[in-house]
Order: structure tokens, then C-alpha cells, then sequence
């Protein structure tokens, strides 16, 4: 294998054949990771926009102590992120791929250990999905705890899934109960690859007081054309 391309690591996971790789790129010459699932991307760092403003969306204007819950590791940005604000108390992050929380520790992603490693940050391996089904919440050490935000990036939108049992979630019933694990007040923020779906915003403003679909824009210099993303935003009652 080339010096510019290199496989490091490779999985065979229940959801498919996991692989990080990192590849110099000759035209942003810069080194890359990205992640892929069977012949899907999951992410790469050559585009970081939209999971990092996810984050900050999900917090701006919020003061502490805030606890939060992420759903999604990824190449950890959106994590990252919601550390850097120091509003922030703690810091709970769900994954269903265990294997993208041993790179992480391990070294294999650019901050991924400084990120496992920080005190206010928990690394989870789960089921975001049957977790938030389920009656023992996200916490297995507290059952009944609250977050102040609950940040999602899994699937690619509410309709472009990556498991078909993942639908029930962008659901009337899947929204009411994200929003329980919610303090008063508090926000749920999702990501999305897709422009904004009015269907599921009218269907999160029948349980929010605040819903507003922000569309982050960026140049996507491969295609040399704006490139767009949606983060709903979710405020409860409170």
C-alpha cells in the first residue's frame, strides 16, 4: 500500500465491515480520516462544518452547568466541540460501533484520546436507537437522568436511514420520548444531510415550543459548489 493511502484498521461489525483509513490528499494537502461502512462514508475530516455547528447550535446562548448527551461518535468533531464550551459539566457520548471508541482511545484519530481521556466525557457503547426506547434512559448508572441538550449525527436524515429499525425514532412517539430525557428548556439538535423536511419539523413542533431547521452552508471544493446540511433545533417547554 502506498505511503499516501493507509488502512488502519478494519472490522467486521453486526451492522457490516467497518474500515478507518488515512490518505494524504494531494489537492487540500492535508492528511484525511475517514471512516467507512460496507461501501457507504460515514465521515471523513475533509468535511467538518456541519457536525462541528452542530454542536455549537445545540448550545449557543446556554449557560451552565449544562449536561449533555451526544448520539454519535463519528470521528469524534460534534464531541469535541460541545467540550470546548465551558458551560459544559458533562459530557455522555453513545456509539453503537464499540470499535469507533477503541480508535479513539487508542490514538488512531486525531484527539481522539485527549477526548477519551477528559474527565467531564463518558464513552458508551450502545444502541442510541433502542436506548432511547427502552425505560432506563441513557445513563446506566442514573436511570432518570436528565441531559440539558441531546445532540444527534447517525443516520444521514429522518429519511435516509442506516438501519430501517432506526425509523421509529424520527417518529410522533420516538420525539416525545427524546424529549422526557430533556430538562425544562432544554434543546434537541440533529443533523442532517438532507435540505430541511417540513413533515418532520411539523411533527417535532408538536411536542417542542421552538423547532428551526438551520441550514449550514460550505464550500465543497471536490465539487466546486456550495454545499448544504440541516441542523434541527428543538427547544422544550420550560
Amino acid at each position: 500500500m502506498s505511503a499516501r493511502f493507509r488502512e488502519l484498521d478494519w472490522r467486521r461489525t453486526p451492522l457490516g465491515e467497518l474500515v478507518l483509513r488515512r490518505r494524504w490528499d494531494p489537492v487540500f494537502d492535508r492528511e484525511v480520516h475517514e471512516i467507512k461502512l460496507n461501501d457507504e462514508f460515514l465521515m471523513s475530516s475533509l468535511f467538518t462544518v456541519s457536525e462541528v455547528e452542530l454542536a455549537r447550535l445545540a448550545l449557543e446562548g446556554r449557560s451552565a452547568p449544562l449536561d449533555v448527551l451526544v448520539g454519535g461518535l463519528g470521528l469524534g468533531y460534534t464531541a469535541r466541540t460541545v467540550l470546548e464550551n465551558r458551560a459544559v459539566r458533562s459530557l455522555l457520548v453513545v456509539d453503537a460501533l464499540g470499535e469507533v471508541i477503541d480508535w479513539h482511545r487508542q490514538g488512531l484519530l486525531p484527539g481522539g484520546r485527549e477526548l477519551a481521556a477528559d474527565p467531564r466525557c463518558t464513552l458508551l457503547h450502545g444502541d442510541f436507537f433502542a436506548m432511547s426506547r427502552a425505560g432506563g434512559g441513557f445513563d446506566p448508572a442514573s436511570p432518570d437522568r436528565l441531559f440539558h441538550a441531546i445532540v444527534v449525527d447517525i443516520d444521514h436524515s429522518p429519511r435516509h436511514l442506516l438501519h430501517p429499525g432506526n425509523a421509529d425514532f424520527y417518529e410522533p412517539a420516538g420525539i416525545a420520548r427524546v424529549a422526557e430525557r430533556l430538562h425544562p428548556g432544554g434543546v434537541f439538535a440533529l443533523w442532517s444531510n438532507e435540505p430541511p423536511d417540513d413533515d418532520y419539523a411539523a411533527a417535532l413542533a408538536d411536542v417542542f415550543v421552538e423547532v428551526r431547521p438551520e441550514v449550514v452552508r460550505f464550500h465543497n471544493p471536490l465539487q466546486q459548489r456550495e454545499a448544504t446540511s440541516t441542523v434541527y433545533l428543538a427547544t422544550k417547554a420550560g
